[in-house]
């Protein structure tokens, strides 16, 4: 495990997640969380684009931030991975939903309203 482990964020609202492109370069982006059983599990859209450069690199890194995505901590270096089977999307939506409580599930109604609850990605984000 890294040596910023014990800096991980538990709590607050936000985390900056950051994936790398092809080129090298990462890209953050201010995301909500849920930590689990050491785990972090996340939800996005599932065409964003960390979606689909965690498809081609699980490399990622994470600090805690701000809603409007100014890192507030350390870095951490992390491995992610887009969760394709329902079992797992199920375990990181009840993360999620015991985190934000009526904040998610209200995020969920709209979504479902939207229909983008149909298309969302759940990303589960593993410390080195």
């Amino acid at each position: 495990m890294n040596a910023n482990a014990r800096n991980l964020p538990e709590k607050g609202n936000y985390i900056s997640f950051a994936t790398r492109k092809r080129s090298g370069e990462w890209v953050a982006t201010p995301v909500w969380f849920a930590p689990d059983q050491g785990h972090y599990y996340l939800f996005s859209a599932g065409d964003a684009g960390k979606v689909k450069r965690l498809r081609n690199f699980s490399e990622s890194r994470i600090a805690p931030c701000t809603m409007s995505g100014t890192v507030t901590g350390e870095w951490t270096d992390t491995r992610a991975f887009v969760l394709d089977s329902p079992a797992d999307q199920t375990l990181a939506l009840r993360a999620l939903r015991r985190k934000y409580g009526l904040q998610m599930l209200t995020a969920d109604f709209f979504s479902r309203l939207t229909g983008k609850m149909a298309r969302r990605a759940y990303i589960r984000v593993e410390p080195r």
